[in-house]
């Protein structure tokens, strides 16, 4: 076999579209990261930047998140320079863009820092990032060169409806709060529903995650404080008792076009310490585990409070560690009919 791939040798058309990415996971939750190939993308703020690739190079997204390259729950994050931060970053999914996400700021602290994409020197180093909702605040404990754990100060993140109730189709009444953290999320006691947020009901979940969404998009107004590109809900996030000792909870978001977060979602847990501690459930400084649907867990702790537009919000610190996959070279055939990807959820 050896004698027979020796005989390999070629090389895609110069006119072809070549993109390179680094592949990652953060409790098992994928991300694609874009380090070579893309065209240029104007724009100062991430706003613009996001908003021109949207309006310029979205085939790339869908070329790259959805089949053949990709698949219905892969996730993207396009790293950029910046003019007031150590970088830039939006990011990229099944639906379009997103405006945070933590399991990528955990582990695009973790490229840059082992790959000397950016350079620091201090032994546990910190970054500042960027992202659609505003400025993120990370550090990473660092050994030998490797990034053994990252913690990441997230966006003010508040609780925006409290204890309300929809009637969605094909489920029935479900009570629901909504909260944000980075993202808005409608937040569902699992058990109220007779749901187990574990693999086996992968399928289930991701139904009635978007049924959800849908109900509580089309009954109530969701307005983001200060950006209008903010203001639209993002996921359901279904919580429940833990699986192991020791942990506080488990929870498994359903987001964009019915994607499964594999990780335990840094907006998310986010979300969630900003509603616990509004509903007297966390204290400042107070740390609680979350479990995903993998098993993994993220660290989440109240570190501030702030004020948000009207709103009474919490300054949330989230913790987890990344892992590095692969590394891909993708083409785009000119003349292949699914050069820009295919999607069958």
């Amino acid at each position: 076999m050896q004698t027979l791939l020796n005989n390999l040798h070629w090389e895609a058309p110069a006119q072809w579209l070549k993109i390179e990415t680094i592949d990652m996971h953060t409790g098992g939750e994928p991300l694609r990261v874009f380090v070579s190939g893309l065209p240029a993308i104007k724009g100062v703020t991430v706003l613009e930047k996001r908003r021109y690739f949207k309006e310029h190079l979205d085939f790339i997204r869908t070329g790259t998140m959805w089949e053949p390259r990709g698949h219905a729950d892969m996730y993207g994050a396009v790293i950029t320079s910046s003019a007031d931060a150590d970088m830039d970053v939006f990011f990229l999914h099944n639906e379009g863009y997103s405006t945070m996400c933590g399991h990528a700021i955990i582990a695009l602290t973790k490229l840059v820092l082992e790959t000397g994409i950016i350079k620091k020197e201090e032994r546990n180093p910190h970054l500042t990032i960027n992202v659609p909702a505003g400025k993120i605040y990370a550090h990473a404990t660092m050994e030998n060169g490797k990034v053994n754990g990252v913690a990441f100060r997230n966006v003010p993140s508040f609780l925006y409806l409290s204890d309300q109730e929809v009637v969605v189709p094909g489920i029935g009444n479900v009570k629901f709060d909504v909260a944000y953290g980075g993202a808005f999320y409608a937040f569902v006691n699992a058990e109220s529903l007779q749901l187990s947020l574990n693999a086996a009901h992968y399928n289930q979940l991701i139904d009635y995650g978007r049924r959800i969404k849908y109900a509580v998009m089309s009954n109530f107004s969701i307005r983001h404080p200060f950006e209008e590109d903010l203001s639209f809900l993002y996921g359901t996030i279904f919580t429940g008792k833990a699986l192991e000792e020791g942990h506080h909870s488990r929870n498994v978001c359903i987001f964009a076009e019915g994607e499964v977060d594999r990780s335990a979602t840094g907006s998310g847990v986010s979300a969630r310490a900003a509603l616990h501690y509004a509903k007297g459930e966390l204290k400042i400084n107070e740390t609680i585990i979350i479990e995903s649907i993998t098993g993994s867990t993220m660290g989440v702790t109240v570190r501030e409070l702030t004020a948000f537009g009207d709103y009474n919000a919490v300054i949330p610190e989230v913790s987890g560690t990344a892992f590095i996959t692969g590394q891909h070279t993708f083409h785009f055939d000119p003349e292949d009919p699914f050069k820009e990807g295919f999607i069958f959820r």
